[in-house]
């Protein structure tokens, strides 16, 4: 596995955790509504930028696309 993808890897872990204790949520149910809103892919396009960021920003700024395509949090 590439450095890169090992980062990106554990960045996904680490902000699937920051999401789900911001939302109350397990690891499972934040994984599986960042997947369905589509937060996941949002991420990966953006991870350039987003892995720069803080968490608590990242988190606010994907719950808020999420919420635009349909999310409920």
């Amino acid at each position: 596995m590439g450095e890169e993808v090992k980062n990106k890897a554990e960045y996904f872990v680490a902000f699937i955790n920051e999401f789900g204790k911001a939302n109350h949520l397990s690891d499972v149910q934040a994984y599986r509504y960042l997947k369905r809103y589509k937060g996941v892919e949002m991420i990966d396009r953006f991870y350039g930028v987003a892995h720069t960021q803080r968490f608590e920003d990242m988190v606010a700024d994907v719950a808020a696309y999420c919420r635009r395509q349909g999310g409920g949090l």
